[in-house]
């Protein structure tokens, strides 16, 4: 009997549509595109937007190599309000005076954040604890201890040409929240923030330019399983 020729697999570079789950576009790409096995590698948060890596077959393999990758990101942030989320998914349930804060007061706290950090993921995580999300038991109301962690943050650059809104890119290694900085940052300013937009734009050597949006990725792995037609065969030629 003849065996099955395993699926070497591929790796996707998908442009993560806002409110998608990181799962929701690994899903949607099984059922869309047929694949057996496929994973993807760095989790977004729904609210977020940008480069998704996802890999299949065998490709799956790799996943843990490309999540240990730097990661960069573009966002903004607000500053004089916090949400429990640090972002939009909660209403803003505090308000501070920012008349007080200057550009350079907002780049030195910046400038705290980088190097290497400990911080404290946020309660609206996926981080599991005992068997279950954080989010989960945050969207209950119930608190919970959450341990601090080490990250490396290599760039840390604003702008704050539109303030109490600031822009900012930064550059991290893997398990960095930028919620997280975003809350400490508001922190570091005695003050309040919340971020209100986030995009990631590279995940090592992976660029978001390079990524494909969803329903183009789908509507190419579609036409090419698209059976060709049988070739029909040429007339004899006479002389």
């Amino acid at each position: 009997m003849t065996q099955p020729t395993p699926d070497p697999g591929q790796v996707i570079l998908i442009d993560k549509p806002l409110t998608w789950t990181s799962f929701d576009v690994a899903n949607k790409l099984k059922y869309a595109c047929k694949f057996k096995k496929i994973g993807h590698a760095g989790t977004l948060d729904p609210l977020a937007t940008g480069l998704l890596i996802l890999c299949t077959g065998k490709m799956t393999k790799q996943i843990d190599q490309y999540q240990a990758q730097e990661k960069e990101y573009t966002g903004t942030l607000v500053l004089g309000k916090t949400t429990p989320s640090i972002d939009l998914e909660t209403a803003v349930d505090a308000e501070y005076d920012t008349s007080g804060i200057t550009p350079d007061a907002i780049r030195d706290a910046a400038r705290q954040l980088t190097g290497e950090v400990t911080q404290v993921p946020p309660i609206y995580s996926a981080i599991r604890v005992n068997g279950e999300r954080l989010y989960e038991k945050a969207r209950r109301g119930e608190t919970t201890e959450i341990k601090s962690r080490q990250v490396t943050v290599s760039v840390f650059e604003v702008d704050t040409t539109r303030f109490p809104e600031v822009d900012f890119r930064i550059v991290c290694s893997k398990g960095t929240y930028i919620r997280s900085l975003v809350r400490d940052l508001g922190l570091l300013l005695d003050n309040g923030a919340y971020m209100s937009a986030l995009r990631r734009t590279r995940i090592g050597s992976f660029r978001i330019d390079d990524a494909d949006s969803l329903e183009t990725f789908i509507a190419r792995c579609q036409a090419d399983r698209q059976p060709q037609p049988d070739q029909q065969p040429q007339p004899d030629q006479q002389p």
